[in-house]
């Protein structure tokens, strides 16, 4: 046996990704099995796949790599809920030891090797230049598509752009129909970077349509084989159609009354939700998520059906669900558990039914996940927050309406929402299909519910944005260049980019056409003898045909009418200027007419020229808007009407004068035919010859100086040079589309830098940078501001500079840092006036609304979009809590309208206001007072179910 027989024989030494495909319980697909075996070998990887596709086995052989290499990784989620659950997840299969979690309130093992965090915790790591960093290797981005999100999307390119080259970026996102699109890009800004997609459902889905009680199938089961898109089933129109006469027919024998609301709760003659759930129930298609887009309509279908008497658990079932329940709810104390209406909640879990949205506890959502997971909650009443990645699959969802509000009006599901909504159906290793079901009522159309179902994915648009708190990040880590430089590597720039690639074509396309028109004209003028001139497309581009040359020289100091292209140009010049003028007199004329139509008196008589009606008018009616004057009228043919600026090509004249009645008869005919008849007899007549425009005195001094030069230009006697005129059209064509292309590439491709440098001159102005031989610098403010990380950042800042909050006790002080981030659900005056409380309170919000208003005095001058009004809407109830008040106390005050604010967003605001702060403690420093006092309100606010939360 030969050494190189004994090498062959040698077994393969197992891989990293051996070893964490060997300890799964289940077989990888193949873009899990490539994506894992692309980051092994160095690279940076993209997975776009379906919901429940299980694309984050590649963030966890992320985590794998890193805890078998020695090194960090960051596992990053949009929200904390999701960040809680991976990090459970992770914890199960690593042990607590290796595994931290990090969100803006919470803190655990914050030095293990594998940290999971919100997305915006590792952006200010990279801002703060955190040791944390050291040693980082990977940084997976979950739910990488919340880039598009319109308020917090700028993160996720932030990360991005920011981390070291070395770290391998691992981005998790939902199918998107430009993957490609946001692949070239993290290949762009990353390097090497492996796009996997993957558009295959493991769990397949079938789409239906449940009308009264029978369900369809949404497409025709029996296709007729060509291929193409599926049709709409037609027994479900025809189902629909004799549904839709049948309802008629009842209208009209209740005399033409509508059969009003249906029963399920308002939602147009929809199937109860009781009676919704009992037919999933039949057809095996529990458990189910019902998606209703507001709190309000989930907790009403949770009511409908405990009113039902429906019961969808059996009782070994039940005693599973108490003692989930139990455990979840031991650190509530007996008060708050009545005010949060404990029992009347477990009622529901106890037969299968639950709702859930932000308005619930944070501790009663994650009571409903864990249930739902096990299959003790059946039917699951839910906003589409449920849809972002929270770990709850469902045999089937069912959505009511295909319509949402939001935040500003109700508008129509877009494909991607719904594919987003109806991912959730089918989970993998237990159904062998999910199941997609649409309640029919009368404004929902199977065309409209095909459509959504049938089209391919939506694209991922950026919604970076350069804002404050980035700016002076920015400018302290990279300077201005850099930071432009940084601004035009972004999504948002690189898709304004693509956008522009076809114009960019043609600008390159036109570009050769005029060099070789430029040889042409040249050559065709030598010919003759003539001189050809100055080619005034250089290096820098082409000159602008409609620029005005009739001031300066040419290049080099030559004349610019030297020539035939000289004499093209002058032309070219003579034309734009009769251009101007024309338009100057017309403004003017414009000008003059509404002027004189805003004097005009009652019983002036003018003439009119133009327009359908022409002859002698009296005015009856003076104008009433001198911005657009439109006098009433009555014309000597009868006529009476309004007319303006446009029915006169002159200023009108008076002609004479007409005695009017008190209150002339114009509505009627008769009426009219006595006024238009005592106008005739007036005697006053129309002057003839008036209806051309009159012409203004003088001619235009520019425009005689150039005809001049014209008449007396060597080209103007050339003959027989029609090829020569033909090209230099022709020139000037190409050189106006050149123009006009590069003035729409520029407007497409300039927006961020232009915002960037708006919010630079803000800062600049007040002092946060300042120009030091030339180069931006960051003041000892602007850094205070770059650890500030709110929308409020730099009113925030300013308040601290003013010292208006130094002398606030704790509970003053998290009432007026409320007014910062806190934002009323409902139109609703929440300003300083408005505020009760102590003085020192009203003061401090008194001042912080003067600086407010100081701010967008100056935003609004460098053209940036002002920082939003402080909303005290959750002050009183911060400072109750802060100051011991009860649980029940503080819900009230933070009420609207009578209503309590919901246990969900009361902990969520005071999360929000925990966290900033903490950032305030952290930017002033520990010795300051105001520090104390922050340190001070962050203890008094974590007690009770906000402590619960926080810990």
């Amino acid at each position: 046996m030969t050494s190189s027989d004994h090498v062959l024989e040698q077994p393969a030494v197992p891989t990293a990704f051996d070893e964490f495909a060997e300890r799964l319980d289940f077989r990888l697909d193949d873009f899990q099995s490539r994506a894992c075996r692309a980051l092994e070998s160095g690279h940076g990887v993209l997975v776009c796949a379906p919901t429940g596709a299980g694309k984050t086995i590649v963030g966890e052989f992320a985590v794998h790599l890193a805890l078998a290499g020695g090194t960090k990784c960051f596992y990053t989620t949009p929200i904390k809920a999701l960040s809680n659950q991976k990090y459970h997840d992770l914890v199960e299969v690593h042990g607590e030891a290796a595994i931290g979690l990090l969100t803006g309130d919470t803190s655990i093992n914050s030095d293990a090797p594998i940290v999971v965090m919100t997305t915006e915790v590792v952006r200010n790591m990279i801002y703060a230049r955190s040791p944390a960093l050291r040693g980082l290797s990977h940084v997976v981005m979950d739910e990488v598509h919340f880039l598009a999100d319109r308020f917090r999307g700028a993160v996720w390119e932030e990360v991005i752009l920011h981390l070291e080259p070395s770290v391998r970026v691992v981005s998790l996102s939902a199918t998107v129909s430009n993957a490609e699109e946001f692949g070239d890009w993290i290949q762009t800004v990353r390097g090497d970077t492996t796009v996997i997609v993957d558009e295959h459902r493991p769990v397949p889905l079938s789409q239906h349509m449940l009308v009264g009680n029978r369900l369809f199938d949404l497409f025709d089961p029996h296709p007729d084989g060509h291929g193409g898109r599926a049709k709409v089933n037609p027994e479900l129109k025809r189902h629909i159609r004799h549904k839709i006469l049948l309802a008629e027919e009842h209208d009209d024998r209740r005399g033409g009354r509508r059969s009003g609301r249906g029963r399920g709760g308002g939602r147009g003659g929809g199937l109860p939700r009781p009676q919704v759930v009992a037919r999933l129930e039949r057809e095996g298609l529990l458990p189910a998520i019902g998606f209703i887009f507001s709190r309000v309509g989930c907790d009403a279908a949770l009511a409908q059906c405990l009113r039902s008497g429906l019961h969808l658990l059996t009782p070994e079932q039940v005693a599973e669900v108490d003692e989930v329940v139990d455990r979840h709810l031991t650190e509530l104390s007996p008060a708050d558990a009545d005010i949060l209406g404990v029992e009347e909640w477990r009622a529901g879990l106890r037969r299968g039914f639950a709702a859930h949205h932000a308005g619930l506890l944070p501790t009663f959502r994650h009571t409903v996940e864990e249930l739902f997971v096990r299959g003790l909650v059946r039917m699951v009443f839910a906003t589409e927050t449920l849809a972002l990645g929270i770990n709850m699959p469902a045999r089937s969802v069912v959505l009511e309406r295909l319509v949402k509000f939001n935040g500003e009006a109700h508008v129509d599901l877009s494909p991607g929402e719904f594919t987003q909504l109806t991912g959730r159906a089918g989970r993998r290793g237990i159904d062998v299909e999910g199941h997609a079901v649409v309640v029919w009522t009368p404004e929902i159309v199977p065309e409209q519910v095909a459509g959504l179902a049938g089209a391919r994915t939506f694209p991922l648009r950026s919604s970076f944005a350069p804002e404050y708190n980035m700016a002076v990040n920015l400018l302290g880590r990279l300077g201005l260049e850099g930071s432009r430089d940084l601004l035009n590597r972004s999504f948002a720039q690189f898709q304004a980019d693509r956008s522009v690639v076809g114009d960019a074509r043609k600008l390159d396309e036109q570009s050769v056409r005029l060099r070789r028109l430029d040889v042409q004209l040249i050559t065709a003028a030598e010919m003759r003898g003539i001189d050809p001139g100055v080619v005034t497309g250089g290096p820098d581009g082409p000159d602008d045909p409609d620029a005005d040359h009739s001031h300066g020289d040419g290049p080099d100091g030559d004349d610019p009418y030297r020539g035939f292209l000289g004499y093209i140009t002058l032309r070219e010049d003579i034309r734009r200027r009769e251009r101007e003028v024309r338009f100057e007199r017309r403004t003017n004329t414009h000008e003059n007419i509404a002027a004189e139509l805003a004097a005009l008196k009652r019983g002036a008589v003018i003439g009119l020229q133009g327009g359908r009606h022409r002859g002698l008018a009296v005015v009856l009616e003076t104008a009433g808007q001198p911005a657009d004057p439109r006098p009433l009228v009555l014309v000597e043919d009868g006529w009476c009407g309004r007319v303006g600026v446009r029915d006169f090509v002159n200023p009108p004249e008076v002609l004479g004068g007409m005695r009017l009645p008190k209150n002339p008869d114009r509505r009627t005919g008769r009426g009219r035919r006595d006024l238009a008849s005592a106008l005739r007899s007036t005697g006053i007549e129309v002057p003839k010859g008036r209806s051309r425009k009159r012409a203004t005195a003088g001619e235009d001094a520019e425009l005689v100086r150039l005809r001049q030069r014209l008449r007396a230009h060597p080209a103007h006697t050339i003959d027989g040079a029609d090829d020569l005129f033909r090209l230099a059209e022709q020139r000037n064509r190409v050189l106006r589309d050149i123009v006009n292309i590069e003035r729409r590439i520029g407007e497409r491709t300039s927006t961020l830098g232009v915002t960037f440098d708006h919010i630079v001159g803000v800062l600049s102005e007040l002092g946060y940078v300042e120009y030091v031989k030339g180069a931006v610098q960051v003041t000892p403010t602007g850094r205070l501001l770059s650890r500030i990380y709110s929308e409020s950042d730099l009113l925030v800042t300013e308040c601290i500079r003013a010292g208006v909050w130094d002398r606030l006790g704790p509970a003053d002080l998290a009432a007026v840092v409320a007014s910062m981030v806190f934002e009323s659900r409902r139109e609703s005056y929440s300003g300083a006036d408005a505020m009760p409380g102590n003085t020192a309170l009203r003061t401090a919000i008194a001042e912080t609304v003067e600086i407010w208003r100081d701010l967008t005095t100056v935003e609004n001058r460098h053209r940036v979009t002002p920082t939003r009004e402080p909303d005290t809407g959750f002050s009183i109830a911060v400072s109750l809590w802060v100051s011991g008040r009860s649980l029940a106390e503080s819900l009230a005050a933070a009420g609207e309208r009578g209503q309590l604010l919901s246990p969900g967003d009361f902990v969520r605001w005071n999360r929000q206001v925990v966290d900033l702060l903490e950032q305030i403690r952290l930017g002033v420093g520990d010795d300051s007072p105001l520090a104390a006092s922050a340190r001070s309100a962050v203890g008094s606010i974590r007690r009770g179910v906000v402590a619960a939360e926080l810990s």
